[in-house]
């Protein structure tokens, strides 16, 4: 039997050449506009102090290496969730991603586990992940370098997963997650927050998101369709008239959390929310956007309005403006009568389904 083979039987690529990066690895698009080199001192100096003092808050509430987290948690929710949604500084974010989704529990509770995936196993999805890692996050220096050190991690990660949950084994928009995580945490860290969204540690399992039929990807839209309905009436019977629906431009939010085309700042800041409050946050954010954007998105026919859907303007996609209208949105007991109303409707489908194979 002839032998798969893995990210190990290729070489490493060439390096790419030294390009100008923004402050989070990515490639910089734009030449010229703002920086902060060409911020006044005093702002930059401003910032720096503020970002110092919010470092300092969020130390004190974690204690060191998260020993302190799960009792300030339980005494002080509410301080928690306003920092979290303010924010989470980025020299912690690895950290306290894995303390919010219980990742760091399934870690300590599986010693070897990872590396024995990783080392000793073999998946059918091996072949499909080496082609696909090259299309995630390919302008971050990190996994810029063909069979690099970067695309091998992604690869590790994926490929463990696949291993581990065979039933769902690996669907492409999988390694949006997993890139984001390595790209704040280890290998094994990132497997296991992996596993603990997908598995639902702390909130609902997202596996279903990946599944055959990607069947609560079908549900997600459902729902969200039915917010827009309810809560931006006059968008909702537009999209009715120009025959929109929310699989053409609202699946990669529910599939990758916004991080597979949306601002990198701003998805971070999502990110944040979502592992700490659930899949709301992305329900909240879609509404912000469509929001945010009504009156032009009304005007526009068929084409402009699919293009201008997945291409919100810039302003639309900045996060201390976005955020607080995201916040301010309610979708929980919608949430709950339309998933009511999406699994009745199923219940009716698989049962005339039955009756036709029967007749």
């Amino acid at each position: 039997m002839e032998r798969r083979r893995g990210i190990d039987d290729y070489e490493p690529g060439p390096v790419p050449p030294q390009r100008p990066l923004d402050r989070f690895g990515f490639i910089k698009q734009e030449v010229g506009g703002s920086t902060p080199e060409g911020l006044p001192k005093s702002r930059l100096v401003a910032d720096y102090e503020r970002e110092a003092r919010r470092v300092r808050k969020w130390r004190k509430m974690i204690g060191v290496g998260g020993s302190d987290w799960k009792h300030y948690a339980r005494r002080k929710p509410h301080v928690v969730k306003r920092r979290i949604r303010k924010g989470i500084p980025d020299c912690l974010r690895g950290l306290v991603w894995q303390l919010i989704s219980g990742s760091r529990d399934l870690l300590l509770m599986n010693p070897g586990v990872y590396e024995q995936l990783v080392i000793y196993e073999t998946s059918a999805s091996e072949l499909d992940i080496i082609r696909d890692i090259s299309r995630t996050f390919p302008s971050h220096v990190f996994f810029q370098q063909r069979h690099g050190p970067g695309q091998r991690s992604l690869y590790n990660v994926l490929k463990a997963y696949s291993v581990f949950d065979r039933d769902v084994g690996y669907v492409q928009g999988m390694g949006f997650l997993a890139g984001l995580l390595l790209l704040y945490m280890s290998e094994e860290d990132a497997f296991w927050l992996l596993v603990a969204l997908l598995k639902g540690a702390v909130h609902a399992p997202m596996e279903g998101l990946y599944q055959v039929g990607l069947p609560l990807v079908q549900q997600y839209l459902f729902q969200f369709d039915h917010l827009v309905r309810e809560q931006l009436p006059k968008l909702g019977e537009h999209f009715s008239q120009e025959m929109i629906n929310p699989s053409m431009y609202a699946s990669q939010w529910f599939i990758t959390v916004f991080s597979y085309s949306f601002p990198f700042p701003l998805a971070l800041r999502i990110w944040d929310v979502f592992l700490y409050e659930g899949v709301k946050i992305v329900f909240k954010v879609g509404l912000a956007l469509l929001k945010y954007c009504h009156e032009d998105l009304i005007k526009l026919s068929f084409e402009k309005l699919i293009h201008a859907l997945r291409n919100f303007p810039e302003d639309a996609m900045d996060p201390d403006t976005l955020l607080p209208m995201a916040y301010s949105i309610k979708v929980s007991r919608s949430l709950e009568d339309s998933k009511d109303e999406y699994e009745k409707q199923n219940r009716k489908h698989i049962q005339s389904t039955e009756l036709i194979g029967k007749a």
